[in-house]
């Protein structure tokens, strides 16, 4: 972790080469980008891996945060961060697919100020549509969704559904940042 309370504090990684974590660079060019809109937010971790950038945003104020990840290694690991970390209380793990996840909090109305997703780079294209749709959804009125895909990929129109405010590459790493657009 880099900054807030828990900063400097290491967390547990799954073994293998299933999960892609954040670089330290990438983490912190992305929390200096989005600052206080931190502060007491609810936040969506999807694809969530180690849980890295929810912890982060916990660490720097935010409010609550739903983590999510269909691998049971990645979960195991987000329960045993959460839990060294002491977010536990702040923090609940779902062990889901990503779009059905997305659908059934759509369904129930839902709204989060921040939104992380980090999806595989293989990603299917139609996948990847359908949730950068449903996460469009979700999105307060403060919201704001996070993007981490390969600097090469393509992803200039992500459809009418959001409004891209920014983006960034850091080396292969690539970063897009968008509002909630027209549904």
């Amino acid at each position: 972790i880099i900054g807030g309370t828990a900063g400097g504090r290491k967390l547990h990684v799954p073994l293998g080469l299933a999960t892609r974590p954040t670089s330290d660079r990438v983490k912190e060019n992305l929390f200096n980008i989005i600052g206080a809109q931190v502060d007491g937010a609810a936040v969506l971790d999807v694809y969530a891996g180690t849980g890295a950038l929810a912890i982060e945003a916990l660490s720097r104020g935010a409010g609550r945060a739903l983590l999510v990840d269909d691998a049971s290694s990645a979960v195991e690991v987000i329960e045993q961060n959460l839990k060294t970390i002491g977010f536990k209380e702040r923090a609940r793990v779902e062990h889901i697919r990503a779009e059905i996840s997305l659908k059934a909090l759509v369904e129930q109305g839902k709204r989060f100020d921040l939104i992380f997703l980090d999806p595989p780079y293989r990603i299917n294209p139609v996948e990847l549509e359908l949730v950068v749709r449903f996460a469009a959804r979700l999105l307060s009125e403060r919201g704001l969704a996070v993007l981490e895909h390969r600097s090469t990929q393509d992803i200039a129109d992500l459809g009418a559904w959001v409004t891209v405010c920014d983006s960034r590459v850091y080396g292969d790493t690539g970063l897009t940042f968008f509002k909630r657009g027209e549904d």
